[in-house]
């Protein structure tokens, strides 16, 4: 019998990195269709908005200005 590696950290098929489902569904375009993420995994609704924020990206020009700096220093 084939062994699947999975990748997914929260699926309750996962045993030691390897996917313990009888059955595997893979959809090419969405992946498996076998997860089930665990009871205990953490769901939209615990994420709080400040968190989600910390993460958008900026403008980029202080980005841009730090690339510059080093360039002149070559």
């Amino acid at each position: 019998m084939p062994r699947i590696r999975c990748h997914y950290l929260d699926c309750i098929f996962l045993d030691e990195g390897y996917c313990s489902a009888a059955a595997v569904e893979i959809d090419p375009d969405t992946g498996c269709a076998t997860y089930s993420p665990t009871e205990d995994a953490a769901s939209e609704e615990d994420w709080e908005e400040e968190e989600l924020e910390e993460w958008e990206d900026d403008s980029g020009e202080e980005e841009d200005d730090i690339w510059m700096d080093d360039e002149d220093e070559i």
